[in-house]
C-alpha cells in the first residue's frame, strides 16, 4: 500500500518520477487528484471539499502533521468549504515518490 511506504530523505540528485510512472501512481490515488506543471515543474494537486472554514482549517492542521512527521511540506490552501495540497519535491523541483506516498497519506485523513 503506497501510503505505508517510507519516504526517503530527499537530495537535490535524487531522481523524478518519470511521466509514465506518475501516471501509474496517480491511478492509485483517489480521483480528485489532478498532474499539473507550474513554471516547468510537475505538481500533483487535490481539492477537497469540506463543510465550512473550521473543518478545512482541521484538515489542513492533520495534513501539517503528516507533513512534519515526514520532513516534506505541501502548499496548503486553506477556504471556506475547501481544502487544497499540492505536493512537488522542491529540491529537485518535480516529483518524487515521497510526493504521491504523502498523497496517499492525505487520502486516508480525508476518508477519516
Amino acid at each position: 500500500m503506497l501510503s505505508q511506504e517510507t519516504c526517503e530523505a530527499c537530495r537535490a540528485d535524487a531522481p523524478r518520477v518519470e511521466k509514465d510512472e506518475q501516471l501509474d501512481l496517480l491511478n492509485v490515488l483517489h480521483d480528485d487528484w489532478q498532474l499539473h506543471d507550474e513554471d516547468g515543474i510537475d505538481i500533483l494537486t487535490r481539492a477537497v471539499k469540506c463543510k465550512d472554514f473550521v473543518a478545512a482549517l482541521e484538515l489542513a492542521n492533520k495534513v501539517g502533521e503528516i507533513a512534519e512527521a515526514a520532513d516534506h511540506h505541501p502548499r496548503i490552501v486553506v477556504e471556506w468549504g475547501k481544502l487544497t495540497v499540492s505536493w512537488w519535491t522542491h529540491k529537485i523541483k518535480g516529483l518524487h515518490r515521497n510526493d504521491f506516498i504523502l498523497a496517499a497519506r492525505t487520502d486516508e485523513l480525508v476518508e477519516e
